[in-house]
């Protein structure tokens, strides 16, 4: 079963990535190099160049830059599509109902929010915690920091989501120029990523989370093409599902588990 939800979200940028492939877009020695992608956008099929942007440690200026690079205005919740700026989500606005549970509803942000953004998951729900999953497994409250405090957000039965785009409070098929995301407790680099595909499904390349470099453990990976050409995001958060009966790699388990916190990206724009 896919269980739906929606998500608002704002975008920014830094060094260039290469257009070669579908890997991590890293030229040699880890150098990030300019690139092009050819994808879909509102006005027909083009050829946009990307800029990469990634972050661990202390991530707050990362992300600054990558809201920059979308430009301004911040969007929120406005409906409709605006003629340009951005959307994030921060998950700290989610009405107490639906925390620290499985509830979370599936079109919650574009129903309700009005922020043109849906996610799916081959997982059974989606979970907005307030406790760093510890209500879920008391030894994730040492492993998960929020990036904006007290919330964060997780599928649950899977660490794969999907994001789809949407006119904001429509059910216009939409496409932005790009996505970023908060991870807290990478461990492992390759544990944490998120995959780009434009309207006809073409990948626009997979780009890694950088693993954790502090106690407080948070990473941020982000990507801006020219164009409004991303039109789905897999994100890959962690190597298993959260769940009770499962320990973190630091905690003596075999794999990286991961959650997720802002999710930022670029104003939605119809598709033909």
């Amino acid at each position: 079963m896919r269980v739906e939800a929606a998500v608002i979200g704002l975008v920014g940028l830094t060094a260039l990535g290469s257009g070669c492939g579908n890997g991590d877009n890293l030229g040699p020695g880890g150098r990030q190099v300019e690139g092009t992608r050819i994808g879909q956008a509102p006005s027909g099929e083009v050829r946009s160049s990307f800029r990469v942007t990634k972050g661990t440690g202390d991530i707050t200026a990362t992300v600054l830059q990558f809201r920059d690079a979308l430009g301004e205005p911040a969007n929120g919740g406005t409906p409709g599509q605006q003629p340009r700026g951005r959307r994030e989500i921060a998950w700290d606005g989610v009405p107490a109902a639906f925390d620290n549970n499985n509830t979370f509803p599936g079109d919650f942000f574009n129903t309700n929010v009005k922020a043109g953004a849906v996610i799916t998951t081959p997982g059974t729900g989606f979970r907005n915690d307030s406790s760093d999953f510890a209500d879920l497994n008391p030894a994730y409250r040492a492993q998960f920091e929020p990036f904006s405090k007290p919330k964060t957000f997780m599928a649950i039965g899977s660490p794969e989501m999907d994001v789809t785009f949407r006119v904001a409070g429509s059910a216009t098929p939409a496409a932005v120029t790009g996505f970023g995301i908060v991870f807290s407790d990478v461990d492992r680099v390759g544990s944490a990523s998120i995959k780009l595909f434009d309207a006809k499904g073409r990948s626009l390349g997979r780009y890694f989370a950088p693993a954790r470099s502090d106690a407080t453990g948070l990473s941020f990976v982000g990507v801006v093409f020219d164009a409004a050409i991303v039109a789905r995001v897999t994100i890959e958060s962690g190597q298993a599902a959260i769940d009770a009966g499962l320990e973190d790699l630091s905690d003596g388990g075999f794999r990286d588990l991961v959650i997720t916190d802002n999710f930022l990206y670029g104003e939605p724009q119809a598709l033909p």
